[in-house]
């Protein structure tokens, strides 16, 4: 199993973290004022609301931008590594990773959609479930 470093946990994106082990993709949303937020945050940066819940997304959405980080290299990661900031349909973007796709071929608009993929935790050891994303079709 491929190995991750383990997410920072907090009350504001417990939420985040126990969606992917279901495989969603959770938005934070401000009941009052229904705006969209990632990442997670105890306040919305419209109406300064406290109050929220989430919705699931699609999982559905375009590239954004993506950058292919090389140095340092890192022991645990596979290369060629693609981080993408994914603009979902939900209006939000999100950091994640590209794969099932040569890094030649990746196109700023291009249709994709996540899926989700279970690593080893360091240090901890445990199971990890993060998004992912690939080409629609």
């Amino acid at each position: 199993m491929a190995t991750r470093l383990a997410p920072s946990v907090s009350p504001d994106t417990e939420f985040f973290w126990s969606g992917l082990k279901e495989n969603e993709l959770r938005i934070q949303r401000c009941t009052d004022c229904n705006t969209l937020r990632v990442p997670p945050r105890p306040m919305c940066g419209k109406c300064q609301s406290l109050n929220w819940d989430y919705v699931v997304s699609t999982g559905r959405g375009t590239v954004y931008s993506f950058v292919m980080p090389k140095y340092p290299p890192l022991p645990f990661l596979e290369y060629p590594y693609v981080v993408a900031l994914i603009e979902l349909d939900e209006g939000v973007r999100i950091v994640s990773n590209l794969s099932g796709i040569e890094p030649a071929d990746i196109e700023v608009g291009m249709p994709v959609e996540v899926f989700y993929e279970t690593f080893e935790a360091l240090p901890s050891g445990d199971e990890l479930t993060l998004h992912q994303f690939r080409p629609v079709g």
